[in-house]
């Protein structure tokens, strides 16, 4: 079991790899599970300035695990507090978090990848919130944050006939944010995550925090948190060295804090 989520450091970023090839990476608890530890070790780990989330080169991760549910119940399902319980901590995780799609994203597993901030994509990957093939509906976001990237008709589309999406149309209606070839995903996503923790972490993360606001309030509430946001910055040590090494033409020694 303790390789069902395989993760490592490369420089500032951690790496978290889903592995569980024998079901397609299918999510189970055990899986989100792992995958909630990995996350708190990289946040409490100060080096760390971003994470990127990927499955294998065939599948990010084929939804949830359809196997353990059949037989459940609505108590077995309410009692446990499914999905609550262990499936939400990329949402309050607070340093930028990459996923890098190849393969399929299907259900759960597209549910997964939204929980991300950024999402680039393989030019093999498709997206699909297939539930309703199987009487149920997305229960890990799917229905709420569907719509808020892609839009209420899209979202309708897709959720009411369970197609797939391609990494074209999902780059076109803003599900994803980049597509690269295959081969060269998860390098290409290394390096983007790589550039991206060489900055202030606190900044990244008042950053993270700024821009999800957007999505859970009425704007003039945005803006006045983008702006006390942007207040706070200036007691930063780092803000202070950014704008000193901007004058002075060099670069900057970002301490994180």
């Amino acid at each position: 079991m303790s390789n069902i989520v395989i993760s490592e450091r490369i420089g500032r970023v951690g790496l978290i790899r889903l592995n569980r090839p024998e079901v397609h990476n299918a999510l189970n608890d055990a899986l989100m599970d792992a995958l909630g530890s990995a996350l708190n070790r990289f946040e409490a780990d100060d080096t760390i300035g971003c994470v990127v989330l990927t499955g294998s080169d065939r599948v990010f991760a084929a939804g949830a695990d359809i196997a353990a549910m059949r037989d459940w119940d609505y108590m077995d399902v309410y009692a446990s507090n499914f999905i609550t319980r262990n499936w939400e901590r990329l949402k309050t995780f607070r340093k930028p978090v990459i996923a890098a799609v190849a393969g399929v994203a299907i259900g759960g597993g597209c549910e997964l990848a939204m929980m991300c901030d950024i999402i680039f994509a393989a030019d093999t990957a498709r997206f699909a919130l297939p539930e309703v093939k199987l009487a149920v509906i997305p229960g890990a976001g799917g229905t709420q944050r569907l719509p808020r990237a892609v839009g209420k008709a899209k979202a309708m589309d897709l959720c009411l006939t369970g197609r797939f999406m391609d990494a074209e149309e999902a780059e076109r209606c803003g599900l994803i944010s980049r597509i690269f070839p295959a081969d060269s995903l998860l390098q290409e996503t290394l390096a983007v995550a790589t550039q991206m923790a060489e900055h202030s972490t606190p900044v990244l993360m008042m950053l993270k925090e700024s821009v999800n606001r957007a999505f859970e309030g009425p704007l003039n509430e945005g803006l006045l948190f983008e702006r006390r946001t942007l207040h706070a910055a200036f007691a930063l040590e780092d803000r202070r060295e950014g704008m000193s090494a901007f004058l002075e033409k060099r670069t900057p020694l970002f301490r994180n804090r």
